[in-house]
């Protein structure tokens, strides 16, 4: 990224104090559900970090008088490295600055292609772009990274519906594919579904991890008494979480106070199968009346649960290794429900 565009691209974000309207972006309702999403975009984008997909960023999903996905954040700071802590602020960097549901490509610990490339050279970051690797530091996902190439992406729409298609290729490291992400609202129901394919067009294996961070911060309410988490396996914690935030019960993780101040809920969970049925999360506030259900067609290789004041995030990973010129092929089903509707 030229300088001139990483000085937009700081001025833009330091001024960021909510959903501004002048970032491209367009509006999906099947009468049910109401939400908004930001489009892909190098210059006036609503997000330009190098960590997270930037396709479907969503804002402000609305259903029966629910907010799923408002921003979680007061305003962002290109200096801060993930997110700080301000006074009443919470503040986040550029590459943490997103909402809704985004999804993150990695590779372990490190984006595609990093560890093989030298400083100078370049790396991928799926849904983002190739991007220079500037010195011999290992890979930071909240370091903004200069992007060299961000590929052509193309953007078909219907009333319910939006395909993004993004398209790349870096000889110099003989990565490139087509990655295609389907974002549509179900006919009579309040449900959203994420289809997405990624089809290998380079000359080397994309041995890669997705998942995706689900920023849940319904109705702007901290995580806590009402809100329970619920999965279709006995939970093996990581790390217990403090008890006088949560507890672990069984297949279920409740939450024992309102998250203040800076508490944090943080920990892996293990306990689940080989096989996608346990790709199953349900998250419910009684208090609120609301909650919502994930499902994927796709194992889970890692679960994590990240929550503070703000979201609750369930992060759901799965793995795929894609020889070149296969395609790979994943779902994942959101069901929103409010009082008087159904959980499942």
């Amino acid at each position: 990224m030229r300088k001139s565009i990483w000085v937009a691209v700081s001025l833009a974000l330091m001024a960021s104090t909510g959903f501004a309207q002048n970032h491209p972006q367009t509006d999906l309702t099947n009468g049910l559900l109401h939400l908004k999403v930001y489009l892909p975009n190098a210059t006036t984008g609503y997000y330009r970090g190098t960590r997270f997909d930037w396709s479907g960023v969503i804002a402000n999903l609305e259903y029966a008088g629910h907010n799923y996905y408002p921003e979680w954040f007061q305003r962002s700071d290109p200096k801060v490295h993930d997110f700080i802590y301000d006074g009443a602020d919470i503040v986040p960097g550029a590459c943490s600055a997103i909402t809704g549901v985004p999804e993150e490509f990695v590779t372990g610990d490190d984006a595609l292609g990093f560890n093989e490339a030298k400083a100078g050279g370049t790396f991928i970051k799926i849904g983002v772009g190739v991007l220079r690797r500037p010195d011999d530091s290992p890979y930071d996902k909240f370091r903004l990274y200069d992007i060299v190439n961000g590929g052509t992406w193309t953007v078909k729409q219907t009333s319910d519906s939006i395909v993004f298609t993004q398209t790349l290729s870096d000889p110099s490291t003989g990565y490139g594919y087509i990655y295609r992400k389907t974002l549509s609202l179900t006919k009579g129901k309040p449900q959203m579904v994420l289809e997405h394919s990624l089809r290998n067009t380079g000359t080397k294996a994309i041995q890669s991890s997705v998942y995706d961070h689900n920023f849940l911060y319904l109705d702007r309410q901290a995580p806590g008494p009402g809100t329970v988490i619920t999965v279709p396996f006995q939970i093996q914690a990581s790390q217990l979480p403090d008890k006088n935030l949560a507890e672990v019960r069984g297949n279920q993780i409740a939450y024992m106070k309102s998250l203040g101040g800076e508490d944090r809920v943080y920990f892996g969970i293990q306990g689940f199968g080989a096989a996608p049925k346990d790709y199953d999360i349900l998250v419910a506030n009684s208090k609120l009346g609301a909650g919502v259900h994930i499902t994927g067609d796709r194992p889970l290789s890692r679960l994590m649960l990240w929550s503070i004041r703000a979201p609750l995030s369930m992060e759901p990973y799965i793995d795929m290794n894609i020889a070149p010129g296969a395609e790979f092929t994943w779902k994942i089903t959101y069901d929103y429900y409010a009082s008087g509707t159904s959980a499942k």
